[in-house]
């Protein structure tokens, strides 16, 4: 299962860094610009985790708090560039589970969601191998084995096996693709994810015309069959 992290902060640039870090840590997330956005998407998604900076347009972070905490027990973790201990304090009256001042660190800001998502009992660590039919990936030794036959990838290669894997059933466009193998600030052609997949292909599939793992979704992107469905 991939836990689903709202971001809420009315910084472009802030977002897009939390979300590509949380992403490549093999979270699932979503975006809001300000409260009222971030409402709705509370209500209809429901996240397992909120980032929820203080300063929002339209709605607060702490009023958001307060509604969300009203309705959910969903965890919330405020950045804030706040610092006093009567704000820290006000955010832990209003039931936040924890506090970042900005600016932050993105991967104690990773290591913190982890320690509030087993804390409210909603964490279940990452397995350390998946299995899809013939198909053995070892995701900490960074190993792929098919019939129990080693197979050498590239990182690039491992990263686009690891990103469908973990997400089996989910279509990824290219776009996300080249987020989660060369990073946010990539600014090549989207189509260079074609060459890596297409090495991939031909190292995992024994018909890489047939391919029983990567799926082309036409017109929208990539997915990885799910475990049932793969012969």
């Amino acid at each position: 299962m991939r836990w689903k992290i709202l971001i809420v902060d009315d910084d472009k640039k802030t977002v897009d860094l939390i979300r590509l870090s949380l992403k490549k840590e093999g979270f699932e997330t979503l975006e809001a610009y300000d409260g009222l956005e971030a409402l709705a998407l509370t209500r209809s998604e429901v996240p397992d985790l909120i980032i929820l900076d203080w300063l929002l347009p339209h709605i607060g972070g702490p009023d958001l708090c307060r509604i969300i905490r009203s309705e959910s027990t969903i965890p919330v973790i405020m950045l804030t560039a706040k610092a006093t201990e009567e704000d820290k304090l006000l955010g832990l009256n209003l039931g936040v589970d924890d506090y970042l001042t900005k600016p932050f660190s993105l991967r104690e800001l990773a290591a913190r969601v982890r320690i509030v998502l087993r804390r409210t009992h909603r964490w279940a660590e990452r397995p350390a191998t998946l299995r899809a039919g013939n198909l053995l990936i070892d995701l900490q030794a960074h190993e792929v084995c098919l019939s129990g036959q080693p197979i050498r990838l590239t990182p690039k290669e491992f990263k686009l096996l690891e990103t469908f894997a973990t997400s089996p059933g989910r279509t990824f466009s290219r776009q996300e693709l080249v987020e989660r193998v060369y990073g946010l600030d990539y600014d090549g052609f989207d189509r260079t994810i074609d060459f890596h997949l297409g090495n991939l292909r031909k190292k995992i599939e024994a018909d890489p015309e047939h391919p029983p793992f990567l799926q082309t979704v036409h017109g929208v992107g990539y997915k990885f069959r799910r475990a049932g469905d793969v012969e």
